[in-house]
């Protein structure tokens, strides 16, 4: 399930938004919103809570808030992400945090009764393997809930691109289909997924490119163009974007799909880099031997 991403430029290109990321991150913060609302009626005390992909630590801080006995982690890529996440967090602080990749997280298995990630696998080289990691680190049982974009995503601003050229410019983003059936493979139970559909207007296609580079949902795709863009291209760009401007202004559509599903039991297979692993207690060998 790679998505062909270069995970070295998302690095960069969010610890260098760092800075920028909340003043600009408005659908962000809204569907971290919606995240923390799906918590609602779900009976559940966590000891520890992660929060994979936390960013300037918004969703940490809630998670926090909602559970003030629980431990809480903000893990994030991108160092400076984390710094700024220090005044969301109080003194002291309410939440901890680690700099990794959810793809490889340094943390122990069957730890966290909670995994929250808001708006981090799409920019996952390998969402399946960050999904197999959330299993491993989750206790049977334990909750995993998250967003990501859909495939509909910035349609319009890769429709202007592909009409200046054949290269990637904007990411691809994995279908909701496939999002259920990695869940199913990785082991997870009864997942539940749901979408909206927001749509966000500009006065000019070069205001949308300035706000995503200012969250840093820049181009990461590793076959990406690696020199700089000209003037003309972007002209080209620019003119083939206005073929969507509706009522004076300019659209930019993001579909966002929301997920939770339970961790698996003992037993029940998960998915690792080297294939499949099973785990269950050693009781279960008693009475094996002859």
């Amino acid at each position: 399930m790679s998505a062909g991403l270069d995970v070295r430029h998302v690095r960069h290109a969010f610890g260098r938004a760092a800075a920028t990321y909340e003043t600009h991150a408005v659908l962000q913060t809204e569907v971290g919103a919606r995240l923390i609302e799906r918590l609602e009626g779900v009976e559940l005390e966590p000891a520890r809570v992660l929060d994979a992909g936390s960013g300037p630590g918004l969703g940490a801080s809630a998670l926090a808030a909602r559970f003030p006995k629980a431990d809480v982690i903000a893990l994030d890529l991108a160092l400076p992400m984390l710094r700024a996440a220090t005044r969301h967090g109080g003194r002291p602080s309410a939440f901890y945090r680690v700099c990794a990749d959810v793809q490889a997280l340094p943390l122990p298995d069957a730890g966290f009764d909670l995994v929250h990630s808001n708006l981090c696998l799409q920019w996952c080289d390998d969402p399946g393997l960050a999904l197999s990691e959330f299993a491993r680190v989750l206790r049977p049982g334990g909750l995993l809930l998250f967003s990501t974009f859909g495939p509909a995503t910035l349609h319009e601003l890769r429709t202007a691109f592909a009409a200046a050229d054949a290269e990637p410019h904007v990411s691809r983003f994995v279908d909701m289909h496939d999002i259920g059936d990695a869940l199913l493979t990785t082991g997870f139970r009864d997942p539940v997924l749901e979408r909206d559909d927001f749509t966000l207007t500009y006065a000019d296609a070069l205001t949308l490119m300035r706000e995503l580079r200012a969250i840093g949902a820049t181009n990461a795709d590793a076959k990406r163009q690696r020199t700089l863009t000209g003037k003309a291209h972007l002209a080209r760009v620019v003119a083939a974007y206005e073929s969507f401007r509706r009522d004076g202004v300019l659209p930019a559509t993001y579909e966002v799909v929301y997920a939770q599903a339970f961790a698996p039991g003992p037993g029940q297979p998960r998915r690792a880099s080297g294939g499949e692993i099973a785990s269950f207690p050693i009781e279960r060998l008693r009475g094996s031997r002859r």
